[in-house]
């Protein structure tokens, strides 16, 4: 079966660190443009970071570069997305997907997505 199990996410102290890890299964995510996109609460999607197929070159949106860190590890099948400093605004359900920026539409493949709650 296709599909994406994201996990790592969890209540946090602003400034604070997790890592989101989205497990790929029935297809190998290495062969494919990988990304993050996150819902806040009352919002729409919003697209936060890709990593591109074969070498990863990665992006990042303006509001969390410096900050979080898309990664993946082909032997395990699985993309990661480190977030260091953590604020507030980060509060949202994250998605992993299979595809770039345009998966805010709603149309690629995506995982139920994993709460990230930052507050004090």
């Amino acid at each position: 079966e296709v599909q994406l199990v994201e996990s790592g996410g969890g209540l946090v102290q602003p400034g604070g660190s997790l890592r989101l890890s989205c497990a790929a299964s029935g297809f190998t995510c290495s062969y494919y443009v990988m990304s993050w996109v996150r819902q806040a609460p009352g919002k729409g999607l919003e697209w936060v970071s890709t990593i591109g197929s074969g070498v990863g070159t990665t992006y990042y949106a303006d509001s969390v570069k410096g900050r979080f860190t898309i990664s993946r590890d082909n032997a395990k099948n699985t993309v990661y997305l480190q977030m260091n400093s953590l604020k507030s605004e980060d509060t949202a359900l994250y998605f992993c997907t299979r595809g770039g920026a345009d998966c805010i539409n709603g149309a690629c493949l995506m995982g139920r997505g994993t709460q990230v709650t930052v507050s004090s």
